[in-house]
């Protein structure tokens, strides 16, 4: 179940990226939905839906905002790779590590797409990091802030106890 709830989330997250997140930009950042959202996952469910976010969300993504096919997909399994990594070695603060997490991958998710759709379509531009991908990784923080505690928190409410069954 949880991986059918993986697949249509991560669908409407890289619609909403696709369609109304270039409408809601803040002095020129914008937020990055897809990641924010599939890096709160991951760090909630694990690594196997994070995996399955990636790909099917970046596709989705590459689809519909007619980018070269797979390089999104590319960039997202390897950020929701490194979120599993980063959120299972938290333990037991991965409720709030997931502000952090998110906010370090969102940077590192932002120039890895640079390089990919680079290496794609032609040379890499010359970009000034700190006013193009911080003010979005920014926000991403914040998004994460606001909602990645209590979704991880849901969810390991719903999750059965972990001990010896007798």
């Amino acid at each position: 179940m949880r991986f059918l709830v993986t697949a249509i989330a991560a669908l409407a997250a890289a619609l909403a990226d696709a369609t109304v997140v270039p409408y809601l930009g803040v002095a020129g950042a914008h937020p990055h939905v897809l990641v924010v959202a599939g890096v709160i996952w991951t760090v909630a469910a694990g690594v196997e839906c994070g995996l399955l976010w990636g790909f099917l969300g970046g596709l989705a993504l590459d689809v519909l905002a007619q980018r070269p096919l797979g390089s999104t997909a590319f960039v997202l399994v390897a950020t929701m790779g490194a979120a599993a990594l980063l959120g299972s070695s938290s333990g037991r603060a991965r409720r709030l590590a997931v502000v952090p997490i998110a906010f370090v991958l969102s940077l590192a998710s932002s120039l890895l797409f640079i390089v990919v759709y680079g290496a794609l379509r032609g040379p890499v531009p010359e970009i000034d990091p700190v006013h193009v991908i911080l003010p979005g990784a920014l926000y991403d923080a914040v998004l994460a802030a606001a909602v990645g505690p209590l979704v991880v928190a849901a969810y390991d409410r719903r999750q059965p106890e972990e001990g010896t069954e007798w």
